[in-house]
């Protein structure tokens, strides 16, 4: 048979050969690997002489995001110290109430007359304690601490120094409280008695001044806390502190009131003593956050229980 004017010069293994060379990836001669044009379009992984299997190289599992933040930290101390300041206040539970137990013990007895001389440090051994003594009310240098709020209404501490007869001291008595509009002398004459007086009080510790109380300002009469040593200096008195004491009577009280008599405290000890509902706040902040915190340790976040598969050789 003659040969075609259009046939291959080549024979049918000859052809076949140039095919394979021709779909045969070229190796790029600067980076000795396969262009990405002839590894798109090569027929078969097999056909590319560096694919690798997910056998060769396999997935490593990533986490998508941490278990757990700062945060966690925070809620671990939360509770701790929430424990911390609760069995704290147990022990200012105890102390409180015995102190109040001790004082209770003190108005008890009866009153005990007020020595000559007082050595202001001893006091605090004294504290509520019951006493009773006389002189004469320099109503000349009374001075008036407010404002004070007694049963809804405003007024003043009435505080005048006490003369004692002999060699004996001068001390400072807080008579007690009367309103507003009795602020001037001239407007309470029964509230001013004349002459030799027995006051019978509860000797008291000085108190320390918190820094939200403004200053005493004793050449203007003002006086906005019991500062028993700048009062005492100011009058020249002694530095110690009598706080006279009546009987509860609510008929008793209105009649001063109207006249402007001070109305003593009744004896009997006004500590307060909250320390029980402060336990039970910080107890159950306490639980509170500890409850939080295992429920984050047990139950961690969505976004950290998700894993993905990477791999950026595939």
């Amino acid at each position: 048979m003659k040969p075609s004017l259009f046939a291959s010069p080549f024979s049918k293994s000859t052809r076949l050969t140039s095919l394979r060379t021709a779909l045969r990836p070229r190796i790029c001669p600067k980076c000795e690997q396969p262009s990405p044009f002839q590894r798109r379009y090569a027929h078969t992984p097999a056909d590319d002489p560096y694919f690798q299997s997910i056998v060769d190289n396999p997935a490593v599992p990533v986490r998508s995001g941490q278990k757990h933040g700062p945060g966690l930290i925070v809620l671990i101390l939360i509770p701790a110290i929430a424990f911390g300041l609760g069995t704290w206040q147990v022990f200012r539970l105890r102390w409180k109430t015995d102190l109040i137990a001790r004082f209770e013990d003190r108005i008890l007895k009866p009153p005990l007359p007020l020595p000559p001389r007082i050595d202001p440090a001893a006091i605090k051994d004294f504290d509520y304690r019951r006493v009773v003594t006389t002189g004469l009310l320099r109503h000349d240098q009374e001075m008036l601490i407010g404002p004070r709020v007694h049963d809804g209404n405003d007024g003043y501490l009435v505080v005048t120094p006490l003369q004692r007869e002999g060699i004996a001291s001068t001390i400072l008595v807080n008579r007690g409280w009367i309103p507003k509009k009795f602020k001037r002398q001239l407007d309470r004459q029964a509230g001013l008695p004349i002459g030799e007086v027995t006051v019978e009080g509860l000797l008291r510790e000085p108190w320390k001044k918190n820094m939200f109380t403004p200053d005493n300002k004793p050449e203007l009469g003002e006086f906005y806390f019991p500062d028993v040593e700048q009062m005492a200096k100011f009058t020249g008195s002694d530095p110690v502190w009598i706080e006279e004491t009546m009987v509860p009577d609510l008929l008793k009280a209105y009649d001063r009131e109207a006249v402007g008599i001070p109305i003593g405290r009744p004896a009997e000890v006004n500590l307060r003593n909250n320390h029980t509902q402060y336990i039970f706040t910080w107890y159950a902040l306490s639980a509170a956050t500890a409850i939080m915190f295992w429920m984050v340790v047990r139950k961690p976040p969505s976004d950290s229980i998700r894993r993905v598969r990477q791999n950026k050789e595939w």
